[in-house]
């Protein structure tokens, strides 16, 4: 089970710290997702943070804005967000894959198997 939170209403500019908590003893066989949905489009990757060694993947727009970790001894996977612009403004979904590390697969919605039921960010001008 994976429980997001920290989203809400700030303006242009400023930061929020996402959170998943995840339940269960192999968290850390997980890579670990973090994908937004705006209304009448699909889910888009924003970032991930594989399960062997931490490495981290990033979609082109939150590069330099974005940061993605996970505390494995905590179950958690956050996602820092700097300088949110209106464009970010989306529901945020955590997500966990089991064993996957690479790149594309990382960034496909299809390869998780377990979602959260997401947290609405909203970014005004």
């Amino acid at each position: 089970q994976l429980v997001e939170s920290g989203g809400g209403l700030v303006q242009a500019g400023d930061s929020l710290r996402l959170s998943c908590a995840a339940s269960g003893r192999t968290f850390h066989l997980y890579t670990m997702g973090w994908f937004r949905q705006s209304p009448g489009t699909e889910r888009e990757f924003v970032a991930a943070v594989t399960w062997n060694g931490g490495i981290t993947y990033y979609a082109d727009s939150v590069t330099g804005r974005f940061t993605i970790s996970r505390d494995n001894a905590l179950h958690t996977a956050n996602l820092q967000m700097n300088d949110l612009q209106p464009e970010d403004t989306a529901v945020y979904y955590c997500g966990a894959a089991r064993l996957i590390d690479d790149s594309i697969t990382s960034a496909q919605a299809g390869s998780y198997d377990y979602w959260g039921q997401g947290t609405q960010v909203t970014i005004s001008s």
